[in-house]
């Protein structure tokens, strides 16, 4: 795991090169995605089918087999452990709670002329959630993605959801139904993107798709926004660790927060970020020592090897620096005063607060949105919420007097635009 220190002269080139990640950028698999959305614009169910069978070796042999009843999911959920039953559900309701705060609604003022303007929400009609399948499979994900669509009152949100071979974590089937997704399809891949895109004979079209996937479902996403929105091309996922040698600081658990991003693939990425020499050392040894004990520990090792860095800056305001220099999607800020940084803080996904508040908190139950801006988006884009399933229209009401002086002002800019027939539409109002 590489060492960087701020008062290295290349320390900005190193930065840079740590940072540089594309998250589709390959012209074959461009090409590929290309085709297959092509394929399934043309031929509908029969490709989907196909692709599916091809590449999951789904043993469906209609589109209908492809679809599973809300009985099924209810079943799934009913045959849970207690214990799991319970943690699923707890994670539901904050993750409820936490996005019906988020809710906007509808507003409308009367200005000094005596028009009337505001703004119309409207929740989205149907929206579609990419989960990623298999028995490795995330059922957080799709509480995070189903949950905020129902707060914001989107009339139907449809699933899909890979099953290699068949195959499905209960656990997912029973959170869609904790969520109350309203269908769910086994399909996955850049034709479930392109499926939910354009619709297909069984599949209904959707006006946004949202969720994670692998390099074939981003760059299909990429491909078919603009017929649909989508949340955000998301690449893989990162960690900032922010502490500074104090003595309430464990090096176990800095460690270990770190390697729980390095083991979701071998492209996350885990930044330590400290003050202090001693606890940059300790923490390395650390994550030697658990490394030695962790079931994915090839994974990780690679991840930390590939995109990891252990960084040294000289004080707090050089640290703050370097956590808006990368902008990550998970910081955590294990500091004794963590309210003190917050301020200084202005680019990250999802800010942790205090050595007691670790990122896989926040992955399950906390209640925030774990689907967060990666590589760096953070500068501009915000987590998944309940405002990226509604829609604002604006409302502009005019009374016959308020109308004039408004119109005189239009009449003038659009000549100054040489819009003659703009200005004649506004004139009329007033002459």
């Amino acid at each position: 795991m590489r060492q960087l220190s701020t008062q290295d002269a290349s320390f900005e080139q190193q930065l840079t090169s740590l940072l540089a990640f594309e998250t589709v950028n390959d012209i074959d698999l461009l090409k590929t995605v290309d085709d297959i959305i092509a394929q399934v614009r043309r031929d509908g169910d029969e490709v989907v089918l196909r692709l599916t069978q091809k590449f999951d070796q789904h043993p469906a042999t209609t589109m209908q087999e492809l679809e599973l009843s809300q009985e099924s999911l209810v079943d799934a959920f009913e045959a849970l452990d207690d214990d799991v039953k319970t943690a699923l559900t707890t994670a539901a309701t904050r993750v409820q709670r936490f996005h019906e705060r988020q809710a906007q609604e509808s507003w409308q003022y009367e200005d000094e002329l005596g028009n009337r303007l505001g703004q119309k929400v409207t929740p989205l009609d149907r929206v579609g959630i990419y989960v990623p399948g298999g028995l490795a499979s995330y059922p957080s994900s799709v509480l995070m993605n189903a949950i905020p669509a129902k707060v914001a009152g989107v009339g139907e949100v449809i699933m899909v959801v890979p099953a290699p071979k068949g195959v499905l974590n209960p656990l997912v089937l029973a959170a869609a139904h904790l969520a109350k997704v309203d269908r769910v399809f086994t399909i996955g891949g850049a034709q479930a993107v392109a499926a939910l895109a354009y619709g297909t004979q069984s599949i209904p079209a959707v006006d946004k798709i949202t969720g994670p996937g692998n390099k074939y479902v981003a760059a299909a996403k990429r491909a078919v926004f603009g017929q649909v929105g989508i949340d955000m091309i998301a690449g893989p996922s990162e960690v900032l660790v922010y502490a500074e040698g104090s003595n309430n600081d464990r090096a176990d658990w800095l460690a270990m927060d770190l390697l729980s991003q390095a083991e979701h693939d071998r492209v996350a990425q885990a930044i330590f970020v400290t003050t202090s020499r001693e606890q940059l050392d300790a923490v390395a040894l650390e994550i030697e020592k658990a490394l030695a004990a962790l079931p994915k520990a090839d994974i990780a090792r690679d991840a930390l090897q590939n995109r990891g860095a252990l960084i040294l800056v000289k004080d707090r305001a050089e640290g703050m620096a370097v956590i808006n220099r990368v902008a990550p999607e998970h910081l955590e800020l294990s500091v004794d005063d963590p309210d003190d940084l917050l301020s200084g803080i202005r680019h990250a996904g999802a800010i942790f607060m205090g050595r007691h508040t670790p990122e896989a908190i926040g992955d399950y139950c906390a209640g925030p949105n774990h689907v967060l801006p990666t590589s760096g988006t953070a500068r501009f884009s915000s987590p998944l919420g309940v405002y990226d399933f509604q829609k604002k229209s604006s409302i502009i009401y005019c009374s016959e007097s308020g109308s004039k002086p408004l119109a005189k002002t239009a009449d003038i800019l659009a000549q100054h635009e040489d819009l003659e027939a703009h200005a004649r539409s506004a004139r009329y109002r007033y002459q």
